[in-house]
């Protein structure tokens, strides 16, 4: 005799390609996600680099010169709180009328596309990457 009862459940098969498509997915959303992490990052050691930039402007306009100017310990990383992901410094010793900045990735960050943010005196910005300063 058979019974008139349906079956319910999943076959082998189409659990399988859930799990497939599932993964799939996965693969696509996860390096989307990661990068947006960066990209937050990234906006953020650019905000820091510019408020030294204007410190530093206010600095020349008392002093008429960027020598002597240091950057504060609480601002040589970016984010200021947690662990710091971006190391901020003068690349060389700022000169009366020239500095340039740079913030330097580190841990997950050095995966970023962009890599070394730096501006100088006049506004300069380096990479000139497209989506690295906009």
């Amino acid at each position: 005799m058979r019974s008139s009862k349906k079956q319910a459940g999943f076959t082998l098969i189409e659990l399988m390609i859930a799990v497939v498509v599932m993964g799939i997915l996965v693969s696509i959303a996860v390096p989307a996600y990661n990068d947006q992490v960066r990209k937050t990052r990234r906006a953020q050691a650019k905000a820091d680099i510019q408020e030294i930039t204007q410190i530093m402007e206010r600095f020349y306009t008392v002093n008429n010169t960027y020598v002597g100017y240091t950057i504060p310990a609480a601002l040589a990383n970016s984010p200021r709180d947690g662990t710091p992901l971006y190391a901020i410094s003068l690349t060389a010793a700022a000169t009366a009328n020239a500095y340039t900045l740079q913030a330097v990735p580190s841990g997950d960050q050095v995966y970023d596309k962009c890599g070394n943010l730096g501006i100088n005196q006049s506004g300069a910005r380096t990479p000139t990457t497209a989506g690295c300063w906009n």
